[in-house]
């Protein structure tokens, strides 16, 4: 897909700092990191979201987010040689998701104690009143989705 940057990315016509590349996916340092060394990983096949992944591509984008997060764990990134003391992998799945490139892509995101990152308010626990209808609800909606692939 030309206008996509990320496929730009993947077939080399745009730039990037590339820490990782396989047959199917490719790694590089996101151009607004959250913290050093954050990843972003792609598959080299465009896809704008989770249910237009292939399962073979989300098997290797977890597979390379695992390589690259132990990696950051070894890799000095702060000013006194540390390495990540943690690593947060997200997927951002559509616009309400904050998905602002539409190419499926996993963030890599070394943590360390005390960087004071934290999540947004809104996503710290929540008590679901309707906990076993919810559970039902979605439980019915993956044996659909199971159904169809």
């Amino acid at each position: 897909m030309t206008d996509c940057v990320f496929c730009q990315i993947v077939d080399g016509s745009a730039p990037a700092r590339k820490v990782y590349e396989d047959d199917t996916v490719v790694g590089f340092l996101d151009i607004r990191p959250l913290s050093r060394g954050h990843t972003l990983i792609v598959p080299r096949t465009h896809s704008t979201g989770l249910a237009e992944l292939a399962p073979d591509d989300g098997a290797a984008l977890m597979r390379a987010g695992q390589v690259v997060a132990a990696a950051l764990r070894r890799t000095p990134l702060t000013r006194d040689g540390s390495s990540a003391d943690g690593v947060n992998l997200v997927v951002n799945d559509g616009k309400a998701a904050f998905q602002t490139v539409f190419h499926t892509h996993l963030h890599v995101v070394p943590r360390h104690r005390g960087d004071k990152f934290r999540m947004a308010r809104s996503l710290i626990v929540r008590r679901d009143p309707d906990a076993d209808a919810t559970a039902a609800a979605v439980r019915t909606s993956v044996l659909d989705e199971i159904g169809r692939r």
